[in-house]
């Protein structure tokens, strides 16, 4: 009796080669839950002051100081209270003039950190990597031994009380890290993308325009993220160069008064906080995945 042994044919035995690799099971083991235990220390060290500020502001005025760690006594005066005008600010102005400083630093930083970085990325000339230096160096500069200066200058100009007091500062923080950003995305970039495009008949710009920016949307994408994020923040410059008028949210905020003397309105503080807080971490979290790819997408080869 001749025996056959059918090889990967229709209605045989499949070889071994051919049957799909079977992953092996992950054990949990004592230094994986060593690591997961540290991740959710971790995470909840970061979130619980967070969360204590959302849980404060729904919570009653008269039970601010109660130590239930969940939601009690809801309410939302306290958001009513925020933006009222009993508080000595107009919390409503100020969000506006955030989102208004917000978008132009973030605009201005990207589309100036972008012609850099393509610069250094993809330009011979000498002394680049100096230029590169200089301008990871000015991020080291803390924003406090610049306070002094860039107010005597905006006083001589009469910039004081205006938003180009507020946005150029705000760009020279977001630069450093738009160019550094940038620079790495757009050195990984195939140089053969850009040399087809002239030869098709684009010129540098075109190829620019056309080809490397639309590729280099992630790396755009995360930077202008980032830069909002830190002008949205920003707080010791706004403080000293910015009046009624152009104060941003974070200095309205810590301009919060109470109705009755050395009274501090904790609920409308934490209200306004969650207002000022809860879009950034929506936001983040809805685009992590798109931050996450454009901050490693230079980093990785192959």
């Amino acid at each position: 009796m001749a025996s056959t042994t059918a090889v990967g044919g229709r209605g045989g035995l499949a070889s071994a080669a051919d049957r799909p690799a079977m992953r092996p099971r992950r054990r949990f083991t004592f230094a994986a839950a060593r690591s997961y235990l540290g991740i959710v220390i971790i995470v909840v060290f970061c979130l619980a002051p967070f969360y204590w500020m959302v849980v404060t502001a729904f919570r009653n005025v008269g039970y601010t100081f109660d130590t239930t760690p969940w939601p009690t006594h809801i309410t939302l005066d306290n958001f009513r209270t925020a933006f009222s005008t009993s508080l000595g600010n107009h919390f409503g102005r100020a969000l506006i003039n955030s989102l208004i400083i917000g978008v132009c630093t973030t605009i201005l930083a990207v589309a100036a950190g972008c012609f850099a970085a393509y610069a250094i990325a993809r330009l011979d000339f000498r002394g680049k990597y100096l230029v590169l230096g200089l301008v990871l160096g000015a991020s080291m500069f803390p924003g406090v031994a610049l306070l002094t200066p860039l107010f005597q200058l905006f006083t001589n100009v009469h910039w004081i009380g205006g938003y180009q007091a507020l946005i150029i500062p705000d760009i020279s923080f977001a630069l450093p890290l738009t160019v550094y950003t940038l620079t790495a995305f757009f050195a990984e970039l195939p140089w053969e993308l850009e040399e087809a495009a002239v030869v098709d008949g684009c010129t540098p710009g075109q190829a620019f325009r056309k080809v490397l920016l639309p590729l280099a949307a992630p790396g755009l994408f995360t930077t202008a993220i980032l830069a909002f994020i830190s002008s949205w923040n920003e707080f010791l410059l706004a403080s000293e160069l910015s009046n009624d008028k152009t104060q941003p949210v974070t200095v309205a905020v810590a301009q919060f008064t109470g109705s009755q003397p050395h009274q501090e309105p904790y609920t409308a503080v934490m209200a306004a906080g969650t207002i000022v807080t809860v879009p950034l971490v929506i936001m983040v979290l809805l685009l992590q995945r798109r931050i996450v790819a454009g901050l490693t997408a230079g980093g990785v080869k192959g």
